[in-house]
C-alpha cells in the first residue's frame, strides 16, 4: 500500500517500517498536519475552543509537541516530522528522550499546544510503525478530525515533501528539545494518595517490555518509596522478539519474579504506555475488566470521589455493578478509547475504561494511561492490602460474580463475514447457552444480552476475515457455554 493511502485507525496511521511507513510518509503526514492546524476552523489554532483554552481571541502561532517510542528509527522520524513542521511555520517541542503516549497528552495540555504528534507502533511487533495525532485537549483524535486529515493526504497524492533549509539559530527557536518527565510526574503524583503508598512499604516488580515507560514507571514507584525490581528496561528495538503487549503469556518472566521473590505486585505497560497489565501477589494475572471495577470502588468508597463511569460495549458489567452500588450511572460506547475520551472531556465522569487495558480518571487526560492505572492499583494494594484478589472477591460476594473471556474465529474468506453479519441482523438467535436473549445491541458488532445478565458480543475486524468474541457470565461454566455458542452461531450451526 502506498504511504499516502494509509488511513487513520484507532491507533493512528499504522504501517510496516520501511515498507509503507517511511520517512517520506512521515513528511507527508507532518506537512498535512501543519496545514490542518493552521486552517481548520473547528479544531485548528483559530478554533473557538482552542482560543478559549488560551484565554484570548487572537490566534497564536501554532505549537506542536512531538514524542516517540523506543522503536527502530523512531527518534529520527520524530525529528524529520519536526523539520517539516518548522519549514511550514509550526514551532515544535520535541521530547529529549523516548516519551510514552500519555506523557505526550499531558505535555499538549501543559504547554497549551494545538496538538501532539507521536511516532509509535503502540503494542505491535518490532516491524510495526505508526504516527498518532493528539488534539489540543489531550485525548485521542475523533473521526471528525482524522477523516479530514486523511482527505488532505489523498489530495496531496504522491507529491514529494522536502524540508526547507533553515538557519541554525532560527531552527533552534522553531525546534525546541524539551524534557517532559518532571511535569508528567507532577501530574500523576497529584492524583494519588502518596502518603498511603509510602506508608505501605510495598515491594513490586516492573516490566516495561523494552518500551517507552522505561524512564517513567520505575522512577515514579521509587519516588513513592516502593522497593522495585525492574525487568526489560533496556532499549531493544526488537522487543525481545515479541510484541510489547501485556498478557499472561508475555509477562511470564514478571510472574516468575513476583512469585520467586515474594513481591506484593507485578506491574507492566505496553510499548507506548497507554495500556497496563497487573499481576497479583504470587504472580497470578488480574484482568483489566476486574481492575476497572476495583479502581472505581476504591475511588468511590475509599476516597469519596463521585462521578459516572464510561466503558466500551465489550467491557465487563462489573464496573456497572460497582457504580450502581454507589448510586452512580454507567455509559456504554463503541470500542476504542477515543469514544470514552469524548465523555471524559465533559467532566461528569469519574472513570473511563475498556477491557483491553485502557483507563483514565477525572482530573487527568481524556486518554488511556497505563502508567496511572498501575499507580492506582498500587494505591489499592496500599489501602486494602494484598493479595488484591481478596479485595475483588469481597466485591464479588457483595455484587455477584463476573467471569469474562475473549476468543476469536477466523473465516475462510472475507465474503463470509458479510454473510454472517447479514444473518445476525435478519435472523438473530432467541436464546444462547440455554438462556433467552433479552436485548440485542448493534452499536458496535452484535451484543446479545441475556435475561440473567450474561452477554455475548461478536465483532468483525476488517480487513481480516475474523470475528472477535467477547462474553461474560456469573459462572465459569456459563461463560464457556456462551463462547462455544458464539462459535456455533458464527459457523451457522446454531
Amino acid at each position: 500500500m502506498a504511504a499516502h493511502m494509509m488511513h487513520y485507525s484507532a491507533s493512528g496511521w499504522r504501517g510496516v517500517l520501511g515498507d509503507d511507513f517511511t520517512f517520506q510518509s512521515v513528511r507527508k503526514i507532518a506537512h498535512v498536519l501543519s496545514q490542518y492546524v493552521k486552517e481548520n476552523p473547528e479544531f485548528g489554532v483559530a478554533s473557538p475552543e482552542y482560543r478559549a483554552l488560551l484565554g484570548g481571541s487572537k490566534a497564536p502561532a501554532p505549537v506542536v509537541v512531538i514524542g516517540y517510542d523506543t522503536r527502530f528509527l523512531a527518534e529520527e522520524l520524530a525529528h524529520e516530522a519536526a523539520a517539516v513542521l518548522a519549514s511550514d511555520g509550526v514551532k515544535t517541542l520535541v521530547s529529549a528522550g523516548d516519551l510514552p503516549t500519555p506523557a505526550v497528552c499531558c505535555a499538549v495540555r501543559r504547554h497549551r499546544a494545538v496538538g501532539g504528534l507521536t511516532i509509535t507502533g503502540c503494542d505491535g511487533p518490532a516491524e510495526a510503525a505508526g504516527l498518532k495525532w493528539t488534539p489540543f485537549w489531550g485525548g485521542a483524535a475523533p473521526p471528525s478530525i482524522t477523516s479530514d486529515i486523511d482527505r488532505r493526504l489523498e489530495l496531496l497524492g504522491n507529491h514529494p515533501i522536502k524540508t526547507m533549509a533553515i538557519d541554525r539559530s532560527l531552527r533552534e527557536s522553531w525546534i525546541v528539545e524539551t524534557d517532559f518527565r518532571e511535569e508528567y510526574f507532577e501530574q500523576v503524583l497529584g492524583l494519588l494518595d502518596v502518603k498511603a503508598i509510602r506508608k505501605a512499604r510495598l515491594k513490586v516488580a516492573v516490566d516495561v517490555m523494552h518500551g517507552a515507560t522505561r524512564l517513567y514507571l520505575r522512577p515514579l514507584l521509587e519516588r513513592l518509596g516502593v522497593e522495585t525490581v525492574a525487568l526489560r528496561e533496556r532499549r531493544d528495538v526488537l522487543f525481545g522478539g515479541a510484541a510489547p503487549e501485556p498478557s499472561p503469556a508475555s509477562l511470564a518472566g514478571l510472574a516468575e519474579a513476583v512469585k520467586r521473590q515474594r513481591l506484593h505486585l507485578g506491574l507492566a505497560c505496553d510499548g507506548d504506555g497507554d495500556r497496563f497489565g497487573v499481576l497479583d501477589a504470587g504472580g497470578s494475572w488480574l484482568c483489566a475488566d476486574d481492575i476497572l471495577g476495583m479502581i472505581f470502588e476504591h475511588l468511590a468508597a475509599g476516597r469519596g470521589m463521585r462521578g459516572k463511569v464510561v466503558r466500551s460495549v465489550v467491557t465487563s458489567h462489573f464496573v456497572d455493578a460497582v457504580a450502581k452500588s454507589h448510586g452512580l450511572e454507567t455509559r456504554e460506547t463503541p470500542v476504542g478509547f477515543r469514544h470514552i475520551g469524548e465523555h471524559l472531556r465533559s467532566g461528569q465522569y469519574l472513570l473511563g475504561g475498556e477491557e483491553s487495558g485502557g483507563l483514565s480518571i477525572a482530573g487527568h487526560i481524556p486518554n488511556n494511561d497505563g502508567i496511572l492505572a498501575c499507580l492506582l492499583v498500587l494505591e489499592i494494594a496500599a489501602a486494602e492490602g494484598v493479595p488484591l484478589s481478596k479485595f475483588r472477591d469481597r466485591l464479588f460476594k457483595k455484587l455477584g460474580e463476573y467471569h469474562h473471556g475473549r476468543d476469536f474465529l477466523r473465516m475462510e474468506r472475507s465474503r463470509q463475514v458479510l454473510e454472517v453479519e447479514e444473518r445476525l441482523r435478519t435472523r438473530p438467535p432467541l436464546d444462547l447457552a440455554g438462556g433467552s436473549v433479552w436485548r440485542i445491541d448493534q452499536s458496535d458488532g452484535f451484543k446479545f444480552i441475556l435475561r440473567d445478565g450474561s452477554w455475548l458480543c461478536v465483532r468483525s475486524q476488517p480487513p481480516e476475515p475474523v470475528f472477535r468474541i467477547y462474553a461474560e457470565a456469573p459462572t465459569a461454566k456459563k461463560l464457556d457455554a456462551l463462547v462455544t455458542a458464539a462459535k456455533r452461531l458464527l459457523q451457522g450451526r446454531f
